[in-house]
């Protein structure tokens, strides 16, 4: 069987896969909802949904499924000795170069998501590419339907609201054009203050943050831990704004997670 990834990849898979590497967390998620439990042989360190099932592979107590780094750090070694007929990863999460090794080795599957519907995309192909077609597809179904449900509560009034979206601290980084989050942040009816840089992550100064003057500043919750401290500190840098903590994983997590997105973006817009 011949299949062609999302950076335009093609592998070879002589049956359908019965151990898979998962090698990014939103995708590893995405696997247990199709129904892949039993041929997860490896995921990282960083993988944490679902709870019940993830927390036994990282405490070590089940066996023949193990933890093989972090993202952008893998245990190569490790990964030979799961001997995977199947890795799945990102091109954003993932090192290149240790990327390039494993496709001399082994299949390994590439996502490239950069707005809502290359996410919906990537989850039909790996259900595909998986031999669960069918719930692939019911996936990005009912996460389709979720949005148009959510689409009714946005806001009818002419002024938009303007966001910051950081996602880290010493510097300051947020994110810009050609993101994830920042498409998630369109679909939310909320205009991107970081479009204008050339960089799809730029750095930010405190000054630099006043001057572009948003109405809001989201803090996320991941990659970095943004708490309850740092709001103050925003403030103070931008006393006209509204900051607000919020869950990073509704923002970046562009696998099935997006199926209780919808929800917190509704309770979340109420809100501003």
């Amino acid at each position: 069987m011949i299949f062609t990834d999302q950076l335009g990849n093609r592998i070879s898979l002589a049956a359908y896969p019965k151990r898979i590497i998962s090698i990014v967390p939103s995708q590893t998620e995405l696997l247990f909802d199709l129904g892949l439990e039993e041929e997860i042989a490896g995921i990282t360190k960083y993988c944490i949904h679902p709870k019940d099932k993830i927390l036994p592979i990282q405490k070590g107590v089940k066996k023949g499924t193990a933890v093989v780094g972090g993202t952008k750090k893998l245990n190569l070694d490790l990964i030979r000795q799961l001997r995977p007929d199947l890795i799945i990863g990102n091109k954003e999460e993932n090192e290149k170069a240790q990327i390039v090794q494993l496709q001399k080795e082994f299949p390994v599957w590439m996502s490239d998501i950069k707005n809502f519907g290359d996410a919906l995309q990537m989850m039909e192909m790996i259900g595909e590419l998986t031999g669960k077609k069918e719930k692939g597809h019911e996936i990005k179904t009912e996460i389709q339907k979720r949005f148009i449900q959510f689409s009714v509560y946005l806001p009818a009034d002419k002024k938009v609201k303007t966001v910051l979206y950081l996602i880290w601290r010493k510097p300051f980084i947020t994110a810009g054009k050609d993101t994830f989050i920042s498409h998630l942040l369109k679909l939310c009816a909320l205009k991107n203050v970081s479009l204008s840089s050339d960089s799809r992550y730029p750095e930010m100064t405190p000054e630099s943050i006043r001057n572009a003057n948003p109405s809001h500043i989201f803090l996320s919750s991941e990659p970095y831990p943004f708490r309850e401290k740092h709001v103050a500190e925003l403030q103070a840098i931008c006393p006209e704004a509204k900051v607000i903590l919020v869950d990073g994983e509704m923002f970046s997590w562009y696998g099935s997670r997006l199926l209780y997105a919808p929800a917190y973006f509704q309770q979340l817009i109420l809100n501003l």
